[in-house]
């Protein structure tokens, strides 16, 4: 059985390293014509880096990233609202890791070259459109230019080509724009020395006013690391750039939101130099999809962002890919083609569209909102004033055990 990958990136060369796994054969396509370094940082948790360790490439992400000790959530006047360990110093049996999205993706990138042969990922290769019949997929693609490339044939094509999926979009000619969320995203990375223990992921205040997160990548000689750090605010429609593709990352000015955390001046941290010292800066509107109920056409489906994309919360953008990849290869290896690729939406479709649904509304950052509502935004003497300890951890709780991330599903 020959089966094709539809793009390049975490997703498809997850997908390429789990099929090879299992002694598949398989080949990925992928859009672009030199592979170069993109994207700023990610967090990877311990249910990816389960998956990551079963393709035996998380020591190398660990050689390149940092292992955080903690989440730390604090209000917009600095004040801690719940500090927990994470990864192995929370008792899991795998760690958790911050680090570059591109050396994550170089990471992989290697490993599929140099387990499948140089050959078995094909760049210059962009999707536009899938035929089938009942003995398999024929692919159409299309060069950087646009120009039309020679068909590929194969007994499967699994779509891994993001949000703005040519394969989807065939099979849902009408569904039209991602979906804005009414939260504009801004993005950097600046070497800094370390803040609070020197490996937490801090997020603090509200969206509605400005909310910061970040977490270090990178460890440097000389003591300093490479931090990337995210702002949300709420906006309406209309601050989507007019004529920009919705979701490219693009050249940002700072004047958008600096003079929201002017006031940041925290112990830990000067929030407004931080900022203001961060060149260069990227923005993009927060965006994602509605679930959809199918993904699986016959010896054709759908994987990671082009099945699910989501808001880039909780850590569970390229985690799901990374697990879509690890359920349909077994199953790819056992079962006839279609039988395999629909057992494969039937595990996984339901999950994923609550997360999505989820990361809209009740992220694990919901309970800095929970605390400045009830608090009104204004400093308080002691949390338990404003809200039970217990409450906040069971809102963190509930997010683990949806996206089987909590200790007991990572750890069996």
């Amino acid at each position: 059985m020959k089966i094709a990958i539809l793009g390049g990136g975490i997703c498809g060369l997850s997908t390429a390293l789990y099929l090879h796994k299992e002694g598949l054969d398989c080949t990925v396509y992928e859009a672009v014509a030199e592979i170069k370094p993109l994207g700023v940082g990610i967090n990877i948790l311990p249910h990816a880096i389960r998956r990551l360790d079963e393709l035996g490439v998380a020591d190398a992400c660990a050689r390149k990233g940092v292992e955080p000790k903690e989440f730390v959530f604090f209000t917009q006047n600095g004040q801690l609202i719940h500090r927990e360990p994470c990864g192995r110093h929370a008792g899991y049996h795998f760690p958790h890791l911050s680090m570059h999205r591109a050396d994550l993706h170089e990471v992989l990138y290697d490993a599929v070259r140099d387990r499948l042969g140089r050959q078995a990922v094909v760049l210059g290769h962009r999707t536009r459109h899938v035929e089938q019949d009942d003995r398999g997929v024929t692919i159409h693609f299309e060069d950087v230019n646009g120009k039309g490339i020679s068909p590929v044939r194969a007994d499967v094509a699994i779509a891994c080509d993001g949000l703005h999926s040519a394969v989807r979009r065939q099979f849902y000619p009408n569904e039209g724009s991602p979906v804005y969320g009414g939260i504009m995203l801004w993005r950097g990375l600046i070497r800094h020395r370390p803040i609070l223990s020197g490996a937490s992921v801090v997020r603090a205040g509200p969206i509605a006013t400005g909310k910061l997160v970040l977490y270090s990548i990178r460890n440097h000689d000389d003591g300093t690391q490479l931090f990337n750090w995210a702002v949300e605010i709420r906006r309406e429609q209309g601050a989507v750039r007019p004529g920009s593709r919705l979701t490219d990352w693009h050249p940002a000015s700072k004047d958008a939101f600096i003079d929201r955390f002017a006031t940041w001046q925290f112990e830990w941290l000067d929030v407004p130099g931080l900022l203001e010292s961060t060149e260069p800066v990227f923005e993009h509107p927060m965006v994602d999809r509605d679930p959809i109920p199918r993904w699986t056409f016959g010896r054709v489906t759908l994987a990671g962002d082009a099945a699910h994309p989501m808001f880039p919360r909780g850590g569970n953008g390229g985690a799901q890919a990374i697990i879509d990849a690890s359920v349909i290869a077994p199953l790819l290896k056992r079962l006839p083609p279609e039988e395999a690729l629909r057992a494969y939406e039937a595990e996984r479709l339901e999950k994923t569209s609550n997360i999505v649904l989820t990361n809209r509304s009740r992220p694990p950052d919901v309970i800095i909102e929970r605390v400045e509502k009830l608090s009104s935004g204004k400093r308080f003497n002691r949390l338990e004033d404003v809200i039970p300890p217990s409450e906040l951890l069971d809102l963190l709780e509930s997010y683990k055990r949806l996206t089987a991330n909590d200790i007991q599903t990572v750890n069996q």
